[in-house]
C-alpha cells in the first residue's frame, strides 16, 4: 500500500471515529455532566492510552525547546475546537452541529491557498462547493432557524480545527512523530479545562458505573485514534486533502443520530 492510499484511509478513519462524539457525550449530558467535566475526562483517559502506544514505538517523552511553543499552541487550538463543538450540542442537533462543523475542509483550502500559495486543484474547487450547497441546504431544512449561538459556536470550533490542521504540517513539529504530538497537544490542551472548573474543584462525578464505558470510548476512539489518524493522514497527504475526507464526520454522527438519539 502506497503512502496516498494509506493517507485517504487513515484520514477516513479520522473523520468517521471523530463522528462518533455525539454518541458517547449526550448521555453524559443527559445525567447531569457540564462539557468541562466531559471533555477533561476525554482528554485525561487518552493520555494513557498515547503514552502506552509511544514507548510500545520505542519513542521516548523528550521534546526540544523550539518544539515546546508550537505544541502549546496546538494544544489550545484543539481544546478550544473540542470546547465550542461541545457546548454547540446544548443549542441544536448534535447532527447538525457535525454537519455544519464541515465549514473546517473550507478554511483549510483557503489558509493553505492564501498563507502558503497551495494550487487548488479543480477537484477541491467541487469539494468545497459541494460543501457550501450542503451546508446552505441544512440551513434552510425544515424552515425553523438555526440557533444563532449554536452556529457561532460550531464556526468557532471549525475555525480552531482548520488552523490546527494546518499548524501539524506547516510547523516545526512537522516532522515529530505522530503519537508524540499528539499527546503533548492533548496535555497541553487539557490546562483549558483544568482552569474552567476552577483547578478541578468543579469537576462533576461520572453519574453512574456504566457511564464510564461512554468516557472511555470517548477518550479512544473520537480523541486518541482520530487525532493520530488525522495527524498522519496529513503527513501522508496533506492538509486540505484529510479535511475534505472529513465528509464522513457529519455522515457518522447523522447515522448515530437517526439510529439511536
Amino acid at each position: 500500500m502506497n503512502a496516498k492510499t494509506k493517507g485517504y484511509i487513515l484520514g477516513a478513519v479520522a473523520a468517521a471515529t471523530y463522528g462518533m462524539n455525539p454518541l458517547f457525550a449526550l448521555p453524559l449530558y443527559e445525567n447531569g455532566m457540564d462539557t468541562d467535566s466531559v471533555l477533561l475526562f476525554r482528554y485525561l483517559f487518552a493520555l494513557p492510552l498515547l503514552g502506552v502506544m509511544l514507548k510500545a514505538r520505542g519513542r521516548d517523552f523528550r521534546l526540544q525547546r523550539r518544539e515546546i511553543l508550537p505544541l502549546i499552541v496546538l494544544g489550545l487550538l484543539v481544546a478550544v475546537s473540542s470546547l465550542t463543538l461541545f457546548q454547540s450540542y446544548h443549542y441544536m442537533d448534535a447532527g447538525i452541529a457535525s454537519t455544519l462543523l464541515f465549514v473546517y475542509p473550507i478554511l483549510v483550502a483557503l489558509i493553505m491557498a492564501l498563507g502558503f500559495r497551495e494550487r487548488i486543484t479543480p477537484l477541491t474547487i467541487f469539494c468545497i462547493a459541494l460543501a457550501v450547497l450542503g451546508i446552505g441546504l441544512l440551513y434552510e431544512g425544515d424552515g425553523q432557524t438555526l440557533s444563532l449561538t449554536g452556529v457561532t459556536l460550531v464556526l468557532l470550533s471549525s475555525l480552531s480545527y482548520a488552523v490546527y490542521i494546518v499548524g501539524v504540517n506547516r510547523s516545526a513539529l512537522a516532522a515529530l512523530p505522530t503519537v508524540k504530538l499528539t499527546f503533548y497537544a492533548l496535555l497541553f490542551g487539557l490546562a483549558i479545562y483544568v482552569v474552567r472548573l476552577d483547578f478541578l474543584t468543579g469537576l462533576q462525578a461520572v453519574p453512574s458505573w456504566y457511564l464510564w464505558g461512554n468516557v472511555l470510548a470517548l477518550a479512544a476512539l473520537p480523541t486518541a485514534v482520530s487525532l493520530l489518524c488525522t495527524t498522519q493522514a496529513i503527513h501522508y497527504i496533506g492538509s486540505t486533502p484529510t479535511a475534505i475526507l472529513g465528509a464522513l464526520e457529519p455522515v457518522t454522527a447523522v447515522f448515530f443520530g437517526v439510529v439511536i438519539f
